[in-house]
């Protein structure tokens, strides 16, 4: 019987990413309007899988869903997709806000989030540098939407928004991944390995 709190790797893919999929794919054969519009609902399914499936709905799930309903609802009611394309800039800006003040007031919460699934005892300072480069990464996922999608055409900042923004996100996920084990100890590296 599986841990009602816990899903697999390939279950929170789907939460995370199913909705990104469907929109771009209903924007290839419709329009952004209609690719908001499911997007909306399909935002609604992730949540209500996450709930069914850990019990609970993160924190930044329930954010990402506050955003997506507010730009999008905008974007589908006035009919201006600016909204819609402002989103991930308000959502990195407000990813980055949020690590820089609990950083000034000394909270680490890239540790509270990550050092549950880890065994060692890694440094404060370890997590705080961490946690600059999380904001630095935030900012830069920021300035890059504002840019594409103020300079390109839609179809560059959808192409942008789904697979550059994935690709960059991973491979940021990777690069705190490979820090994190180069600061833990030899002998919790091989147990997590083990695991």
């Amino acid at each position: 019987m599986t841990d009602k709190n816990t899903t697999s790797p390939l279950q929170q893919m789907v939460i995370d990413f199913g909705p990104l999929v469907i929109f771009f794919a209903t924007y290839k054969f419709y329009d952004l309007y209609i690719a908001t519009a499911v997007f909306m609902v399909a935002i609604i399914i992730g949540l209500a899988a996450s709930k069914i499936m850990t019990g609970q709905v993160s924190g930044m799930l329930k954010f990402t869903f506050v955003i997506v309903m507010v730009m999008g609802g905008l974007t589908l009611y006035l009919r201006d997709d600016t909204f819609v394309k402002m989103k991930p800039t308000i959502v990195y800006g407000v990813f980055a806000a949020i690590l820089g003040i609990s950083l000034i007031r000394g909270q680490l919460i890239i540790k509270n989030m990550l050092s549950k699934t880890l065994e060692g005892d890694i440094d404060d300072t370890v997590w705080q540098s961490l946690t600059k480069q999380a904001i630095g990464f935030f900012a830069a996922m920021m300035v890059v939407n504002e840019l594409v999608w103020r300079t390109q055409t839609t179809d560059t900042w959808v192409s942008v928004k789904v697979f550059g923004f994935t690709a960059a996100s991973f491979g940021f996920t990777i690069w705190l991944i490979i820090n994190l084990m180069k600061h833990m100890p030899e002998e919790d590296i091989k147990k997590e390995a083990e695991e």
